[in-house]
């Protein structure tokens, strides 16, 4: 119950969004835009930020709301985990990030894991899909699902890029300091068990 109202005002962003992008009564679309509002002083209030910040987060979009994207490239060697050191926080995640319109799944691993990592890799199996709601504490103002793509390395060497400033690859009971936003070390471990057991099915959670 902790986040309650941080999920109601997910569901009355939801409703507003969609209203809005659907209705052609002028009226109702005061209505969707007051209900809008009213979600954006919630989350506001919920977690201290200026509601200019929130709308612009939380409800910049238009159209019929959908969950987010992240697609995370899970790229192994030697039994080591490929992991990024982000420079918003100074600490560690799967190469990856939001889904971009026009690309795979697979195609975003690739960008991603090459802009930040400095490796082409290509996909080579899906791993998990998982919804944010069920593995993380802290709230978020999406409803995110997280992709993870096993990726295999074709070339390239070792580099941070524009939003990394580092790239190694980890031992699984060698792990740095993670980027809890990103991923989490429960979700880490997940992909070293799948990565060992290639006759599990992916999870999906």
């Amino acid at each position: 119950m902790k986040y309650k109202w941080l999920d109601v005002a997910k569901k009355i962003q939801a409703i507003a969004q969609s209203g809005l992008a659907y209705t052609t009564n002028k009226y109702d679309a005061e209505r969707y835009e007051e209900l809008r509002k009213i979600s954006i002083e919630i989350v506001s209030d919920f977690t201290g930020m200026e509601m200019e910040r929130v709308e612009e987060l939380f409800a910049n979009e238009t159209g019929y709301q959908t969950p987010k994207v992240d697609v995370r490239a899970v790229v192994f060697k030697d039994n080591k985990i490929l992991l990024v050191k982000e420079k918003v926080d100074g600490c560690w995640a799967l190469p990856g990030g939001w889904a971009d319109i026009g690309l795979s799944p697979g195609q975003v691993a690739m960008k991603e894991t090459y802009e930040e990592a400095g490796l082409e890799v290509k996909p080579v199996r899906l791993l998990a899909v998982l919804d944010n709601k069920n593995h993380y504490r802290v709230p978020f103002p999406y409803h995110i699902y997280k992709i993870f793509i096993l990726c295999k390395i074709v070339s390239g060497r070792l580099a941070g890029g524009m939003e990394t400033s580092d790239a190694d690859f980890f031992a699984e009971d060698g792990l740095p300091k993670l980027s809890q936003g990103r991923n989490t070390v429960k979700q880490i471990k997940m992909m070293f068990d799948l990565f060992k057991n290639p006759t599990k099915q992916a999870v999906f959670e």
